[in-house]
């Protein structure tokens, strides 16, 4: 077990850095090849384009395993439904029906829930 983890820690760092020296020289050549030219903004280097890449992990992907739904979330919903009656199931239809369903009709307005 121990043999085991003198090979994969070393794997695992120089892996980590090639991760990141991929992803810095990504930004870098994209970031120069776009914006310059399309908005007027300067070139990066490529520590700058790493520091962009840890600014939208942190904005955008937070510090744990990443965005998305709650583990056991859709499992969570099958089973509600299931429990549920069909007064129950019509009333939630029609609860998210008004939330997220706009007025398409040629008297209502866009935007305007039903």
């Amino acid at each position: 077990m121990r043999r085991r983890w003198i090979l994969w820690v070393p794997l695992a760092i120089v892996g980590f850095v090639v991760f990141l020296a991929v992803g810095g020289l990504v930004v870098q050549l994209l970031w120069n090849w776009l914006l310059p030219p399309l908005f007027g903004l300067r070139e990066v280097t490529f520590w700058q384009a790493l520091g962009v890449l840890a600014l939208c992990r942190i904005l955008f992907g937070g510090f744990g395993k990443g965005g998305g739904p709650r583990p056991g979330w859709g499992r969570h919903m099958k089973e509600r439904w299931h429990h549920m009656t069909p007064e129950e199931r019509e009333r939630f239809k029609q609860g998210m029906r008004g939330r997220w369903v706009f007025d398409e009709s040629p008297g209502g307005t866009a935007g305007e829930t039903k």
